[in-house]
């Protein structure tokens, strides 16, 4: 029996994503989340070395500022974001056995959702005091 040779061109069946089917959306969510990160990184690290002889008060005064908040919390969403998937593409490219492949992915989802549940739960603490 012999193949029947495929009509699509070459970009048609790269088109199809892999398997996965979500090449390319992880691929541009991490330019996008890295793309993101360049101008928040600054705004952390000047609130940082601007905290970093501020006494307790001024510290949570600065954290609760709105505007600081919402930075924060968008540093710490783009941050896990890129982390997630970055690490994602290390495991893939990297963990050959199948098994540790998916161990290690869904490691590396719950590590992530834990870390991230963790900076938002502290800044909605020092926010709100909930």
């Amino acid at each position: 029996m012999s193949k029947t040779p495929s009509l699509k061109t070459p970009l048609g069946r790269v088109r199809g994503l892999g398997s996965a089917r979500s090449g390319t959306r992880d691929f541009w969510r991490q330019r996008l989340t890295g793309v993101a990160m360049v101008p928040l990184t600054v705004a952390f690290v000047l609130t940082v070395i601007y905290l970093a002889r501020a006494s307790q008060a001024t510290a949570i005064a600065t954290l609760s500022s709105p505007l600081i908040a919402i930075l924060l919390f968008l540093f710490i969403v783009a941050g896990i974001v890129h982390m997630r998937i970055g690490m994602q593409v290390i495991i893939e490219d990297y963990v050959h056995d199948e098994t540790m492949k998916i161990v290690a992915v869904m490691a590396n989802t719950f590590f992530s959702l834990l870390v991230g549940a963790a900076c938002i739960y502290a800044l909605l603490k020092l926010n709100f005091g909930i």
